[in-house]
């Protein structure tokens, strides 16, 4: 990794091929949902991003949930993770009608677990996992600066696995 990616917070995190840590986390609902949920069952796309209503953020949220159609038919599950509060997912998926499940991590434990980097060191990384039904990281996508992007290489993903 060079200095550049390690400024821009790539690199350190899990990889393609390894196994995704367990969790369960609180959603906008104030229901727990764990990774486990899912296993055998449909493929995740868990992606994580810095903070409810800004202005990436909702470009990405948005595009999910403008393709979320598209998740379904893949037979995936869409998962948001960031530090937010559930009350705060509540009212950014309410405001911004996202169908999907908006998890909330307090402290950043989940993110630390995945190995997200954060970007110039501050702000909290924008990665999005693909997560196979055995539970096996298929690909990340790491980008701070484009969010949108991170829907289209998840529904290529999707659309190599069964």
């Amino acid at each position: 990794m060079g200095l550049l990616d390690a400024i821009l917070g790539k690199g350190s995190g899990l990889e393609a091929g390894a196994p995704a840590p367990d969790f369960a986390l609180e959603d906008q609902n104030g229901k727990h949902v764990a990774l486990a949920d899912f296993r055998g069952r449909k493929n995740v796309v868990l992606y994580f991003y810095p903070k409810d209503d800004t202005t990436g953020c909702t470009k990405e949220a948005c595009t999910f949930r403008d393709q979320f159609e598209d998740f379904r038919e893949a037979g995936a599950e869409v998962i948001g993770v960031s530090s937010d509060s559930a009350s705060s997912h509540r009212a950014f998926a309410a405001k911004h009608e996202l169908p999907f499940t908006l998890l909330s991590d307090p402290g950043g434990k989940v993110r630390v677990a995945f190995g997200v980097p954060a970007t110039l060191g501050l702000l909290p990384g924008r990665v999005t996992y693909v997560i196979d039904k055995q539970g096996v990281i298929r690909h990340v996508f790491n980008s701070q600066m484009h969010p949108t992007r991170h829907v289209s290489k998840a529904l290529a993903v999707l659309a190599t696995l069964g």
